[in-house]
C-alpha cells in the first residue's frame, strides 16, 4: 500500500506540472478608430438605461417586459446555456478519478470430461463484490484545454442568449412604434376619406341641379376612391405588424392594445459612446471572442493526441465461493496498475486534427474582426439615419404645412369663383400623399433611435435579462 501511495502521490505531482500542447489565447490587437463619425455633440450617457421608458409610454413598457417573460426564442436560449453548461460538466470529468462498483453472484456447472480433473463441489456457486477507478493522467493538457474550450462555448453561448435579448428589445420596440405609425397613417386615410366624401355629395347635389359639370364628380369620386384604396392595405399592414409584436410577446396572434398615439410619445436622447464601448458592450462580438478562445483551446487538445496516454487503474473488493463468507478477510482482493498507450503510425489521422483545428481557429479569427467591423458600420449606419430622418422630418413638416395652407388657398379661390376644382383637387392629391409620408418618416425616425441603442449595446441589457428566464453561465 505504500508503494500505492506514492506511486499515486507522484502521479499527481507529474500531473499538476504537466505542459499544456497548443497555444495560449492572446486577445487580437484591435485596431478600432478613435470616434464615431456622427456621434451627436448633445449625446448624453444613456446605454446603461432602460432605455425604452424615454418614449414614455407604459403600454411599451409592459410589453418589453411580457416579451422578456415568455418569448420562445428567449426561452430557447436558456435551454442552450444549460446545454451548455451540462457538455462542460462532461468535459472537465475526466481529470477526476472514475470510481465504480459491481457485484455478481454465479452458480454453474461445467463438464467433468472436458476438464479432465473432479471438482471438489460442480455445480458450484461464485460471489463477488468490488469497486473499480480508473483516472487518466492529463501529462500534456488534453482534458484541460477541452475544458478550456467547452466552458469558452459556455460564455459564448451566455453571450448567444444575450444577444437574443437585445435582439428583441429592439424589435418589439421597433414593431410598436411602427404600429403607431400605421395607426396614424390610417387616422390620416379615414379622415381624408371623410372630406373626400363629403365633397362628393356635394357636387352630386350641385350636378345634379345642372351647377357643375360631370367631370368635376368624377375628379372628386376619383379623390375618394384613392383615399379608400389606401385604407386597405394599412388596415393588412396593422394586422401583420400585430400578429409579429405578438409572437415577439410569446402569445399566439391577435390584436396588440395601445392607448397613445405617435405624437404623444417621447423622443429618447442620442446616448453617447466610444468604439471601446461598443466592443465591451455587443454580445455578438463577446461571442465571437469566446468562440476564438474555445477553437484555440482545441488546437492544444488535437496536438495532445500525439503523445501517450498514462492511466492508472485499481480494483478492491472480496470473492468467496459461500455468500455468508463473501466478505471475510481472507475473501479479500485488490489489484491497481498503470497503463501506456501511444500512436505510432495513423495514417495522417492526427495531422489531420490539428490542421482542421487550426484552421477553424483562422476562420474564427477572421470571424471575430468582421464582427467587430460589422458592429461599428451599424452603429455608423444608426447614427446618420437617426441624424438624415430628423432633417427628413422638418422638411416633410414643412411640406404638410405648405400643402394644408396651399389647400386652404385653393379652396377660397374655388369658392369664390376665380378657379376650377381641379386646383383642389391638384392640391388635395399633393397633400394627401405628403401626410402619409410624414406620419411614416416620424415613426422611422422614433425607431432610429431603438437602431442606435441596438447598435451600440451596453448595460442595459443586463437589466432587461433580470426579468428573462435565467440561465446563466458560472
Amino acid at each position: 500500500m505504500q508503494r500505492l501511495r506514492f506511486f499515486i502521490l507522484l502521479s499527481l505531482s507529474v500531473w499538476i506540472t504537466g505542459c499544456m500542447m497548443g497555444p495560449d489565447y492572446i486577445k487580437p490587437e484591435i485596431n478600432a478608430p478613435d470616434a464615431f463619425l456622427f456621434q451627436e455633440k448633445e449625446a448624453v450617457e444613456a446605454a446603461d438605461m432602460d432605455w425604452w421608458k424615454q418614449f414614455n409610454d407604459p403600454i411599451l413598457d409592459n410589453l418589453i417586459a411580457e416579451a422578456l417573460a415568455n418569448n420562445k426564442n428567449v426561452r430557447i436560449a436558456a435551454a442552450n446555456v444549460e446545454q451548455a453548461q451540462a457538455t462542460l460538466m462532461q468535459a472537465r470529468s475526466p481529470m477526476f478519478p472514475q470510481v465504480g462498483y459491481g457485484g455478481a453472484g454465479t452458480r454453474q456447472r461445467i463438464s467433468e470430461s472436458s476438464t479432465g480433473a473432479l471438482l471438489p463441489e460442480n455445480p458450484y456457486d461464485s460471489f463477488q463484490a468490488a469497486a473499480s477507478a480508473t483516472w487518466e493522467m492529463d501529462l500534456w493538457g488534453r482534458i484541460r484545454r477541452l475544458s478550456e474550450s467547452a466552458r469558452a462555448d459556455l460564455l459564448a453561448t451566455e453571450e448567444a442568449r444575450q444577444g437574443v435579448i437585445l435582439s428583441l428589445v429592439s424589435s418589439t420596440a421597433g414593431t410598436y412604434l411602427q404600429l403607431l405609425g400605421l395607426d396614424e397613417q390610417l387616422a390620416i386615410s379615414k379622415q381624408s376619406l371623410a372630406t373626400y366624401d363629403e365633397s362628393v355629395k356635394l357636387f352630386e347635389n350641385q350636378y345634379a341641379y345642372g351647377q357643375v359639370s360631370q367631370m368635376t364628380v368624377e375628379q372628386a369620386r376619383t379623390q375618394y376612391e384613392t383615399a379608400a384604396a389606401a385604407i386597405p392595405q394599412i388596415e393588412l399592414q396593422i394586422v401583420q405588424t400585430e400578429n409579429a409584436l405578438s409572437i415577439l410577446l410569446g402569445r399566439y396572434p391577435g390584436p396588440i392594445a395601445r392607448r397613445r398615439a405617435l405624437d404623444h410619445l417621447m423622443m429618447p436622447e442620442v446616448p453617447a459612446g466610444l468604439p471601446s464601448d461598443v466592443l465591451a458592450g455587443r454580445p455578438d462580438i463577446r461571442q465571437a471572442e469566446q468562440t476564438l478562445i474555445a477553437l484555440n483551446a482545441r488546437i492544444g487538445a488535437a496536438k495532445a493526441l500525439y503523445f501517450p496516454s498514462i492511466s492508472l487503474t485499481g480494483d478492491f473488493g472480496y470473492a468467496s465461493s459461500d455468500l455468508s463468507d463473501l466478505f471475510e478477510g481472507r475473501s479479500r482482493l485488490w489489484s491497481y496498475s498503470g497503463s501506456l498507450t501511444g500512436p505510432i503510425f495513423s495514417g495522417g489521422a492526427i495531422y489531420a486534427q490539428v490542421k482542421q483545428a487550426e484552421a477553424a481557429r483562422k476562420a474564427a479569427l477572421i470571424n471575430y474582426e468582421l464582427s467587430i467591423q460589422n458592429a461599428f458600420a451599424d452603429v455608423e449606419n444608426a447614427l446618420v439615419a437617426r441624424r438624415k430622418l430628423a432633417e427628413k422630418v422638418a422638411a416633410e413638416a414643412r411640406l404638410v404645412k405648405a400643402g394644408k395652407e396651399y389647400a386652404r388657398l385653393a379652396q377660397l379661390q374655388y369658392d369664390g369663383g376665380y378657379a376650377p376644382y381641379s386646383t383642389i383637387l391638384q392640391a388635395q392629391q399633393q397633400l394627401f400623399p405628403a401626410e402619409l409620408t410624414y406620419a411614416q418618416t416620424r415613426a422611422s425616425l422614433f425607431s432610429a433611435m431603438v437602431d442606435i441603442y441596438k447598435a451600440m449595446g451596453g448595460g442595459w441589457i443586463s437589466e432587461a435579462d433580470r426579468m428573462t428566464p435565467q440561465a446563466k453561465a458560472e
